[in-house]
């Protein structure tokens, strides 16, 4: 399964260090939008720009962090659905596999449900939507329920964390 699917206590999580939180903690908002975002994070933590990547990628690398990148309202740039799928148990973790290499996907996560896989696809627009989600069930030969937004709600993504 995906990271972020994964079970909290299989994550292999080093304790941070003072610059790996503020990296966790400090740009979930204000995420500097210019060219080079990683060097005026650096440049507010005094550090250089080749630490803050590389300690981002380590991070990615140990589960604390799934992906850095802006969150957009959902369809207002491109397209994007809500999908699950009822995956017989044996095959849950290659199908989950499969369905996260695909750059289009988002996050996926496991359900208790009959529909026991569920995860969000993003596209440049509805044809390049379908096509994805139609490769999966290609792929997999499981039939993807797609799950298009009706009604917008806003819920915030951030996390204030606290260290002990």
């Amino acid at each position: 399964m995906s990271q972020t699917s994964a079970n909290m206590n299989d994550l292999k999580i080093n304790i941070p260090g003072e610059l790996d939180k503020h990296l966790l903690n400090d740009f979930q908002y204000g995420f500097p939008l210019e060219s080079r975002p990683f060097k005026k994070i650096a440049e507010r933590l005094g550090t250089t720009e080749d630490i803050v990547i590389d300690r981002l990628q380590e991070l990615q690398n140990q589960g604390a962090v799934s992906r850095v990148g802006a969150v957009f309202r959902a369809n207002s740039v491109g397209a994007s659905t809500l999908a699950a799928m009822s995956i017989p148990e044996n095959r849950l973790e290659d199908i989950a596999a499969m369905v996260s290499g695909y750059s289009e996907v988002n996050h996926n996560y496991q359900r208790e449900h009959h529909f026991n896989l569920w995860f969000v696809v993003t596209a440049s627009d509805e044809q390049a939507l379908n096509a994805v989600l139609d490769d999966i069930e290609h792929r997999s030969s499981l039939a993807v329920m797609y799950l298009p937004m009706q009604e917008d709600f806003h819920i915030d993504l951030g996390f204030d964390l606290k260290w002990t």
